[in-house]
């Protein structure tokens, strides 16, 4: 066995450890669908209740209603994107630094387009 053939070796397994983890990861992105998904559903809901509730005149301070509305045509936006992002492979990466966004982040906010240090600069 000469010099050449244990560094074959650690390539071939760096290389298969390489892919397990790519498919770790891919496995776990898409198990976040149904969240995403489900946090659609739900804000369209919310969306649909607030303008029903603006529209009627029954609203008790439309100020309050207007922002909420607004927060949640973001989020369905985001909700959205992620969504469109999956399909297309490219969830999960920050759109800052390109660094995979931990799968623990995105179970709390699966629409997060940054990971936390990019989210937290200035």
């Amino acid at each position: 066995m000469g010099e050449a053939e244990p560094r074959r070796f650690a390539f071939v397994v760096r290389e298969d450890v390489t892919r397990m983890l790519t498919q770790k990861r891919a496995a776990e992105l898409a198990a976040l669908q149904p969240l995403l998904e489900e946090q659609y559903q739900i804000h369209t809901e919310r969306l649909a209740a607030w303008t029903a509730q603006a529209s009627s005149g029954q609203d008790m301070d439309p100020a309050t209603t207007a922002a909420l509305m607004a927060t949640c045509r973001k989020t369905l936006a985001d909700l959205a994107s992620a969504l469109r992002h999956l399909a297309e492979g490219r969830y999960g990466d920050c759109e800052c630094c390109g660094q995979p966004i931990p799968v623990e982040r995105l179970q709390i906010l699966p629409q997060a387009r940054r990971c936390v240090p990019c989210q937290q600069r200035p």
